[in-house]
């Protein structure tokens, strides 16, 4: 993406100075819908997946300190729960990262249309 989106111009400073009303083409996007969408599209999978990670990783500690009777009892052998958790901890680490690359597949693709309508002059259009 960095080799498409080096081809987009910035305001020239003659049309910066020539009229206050002169935007770049990065803030005609960063202000377009298309670009709205994205963002929003995105925070709707970082924000709860960011939450629930961190909710996630803080229990074990917590659980520990609160319920540790709990937290030691023996699952297998002499594994007990809070070494399971720990563990499971790394899985659910790796499955939102598995997660975020799918959805991140589409978040380029979207970013890909912004870019190729910006750069074919077609403009992104406004809210």
């Amino acid at each position: 993406m960095a080799d498409v989106t080096k081809n987009l111009e910035i305001a020239r400073p003659a049309e910066a100075s020539g009229s206050p009303q002169s935007e770049s083409v990065w803030d005609r996007i960063a202000n377009s819908k298309q670009f709205q969408d994205l963002m929003a599209t995105k925070r709707t999978f970082i924000v709860p997946a960011f939450i629930f990670f961190v909710v996630y990783y803080f229990a074990l500690p917590v659980l520990v300190g609160y319920a540790p009777q709990l937290m030691a009892t023996k699952v297998i052998g002499q594994v007990n729960l809070a070494y399971l958790f720990a563990l499971s901890q790394f899985l659910v680490a790796w499955v939102i990262a598995a997660l975020y690359v799918r959805a991140a597949n589409n978040f380029d693709e979207l970013s890909k249309d912004i870019v190729e309508k910006a750069e074919n002059g077609k403009g992104v259009s406004r809210q």
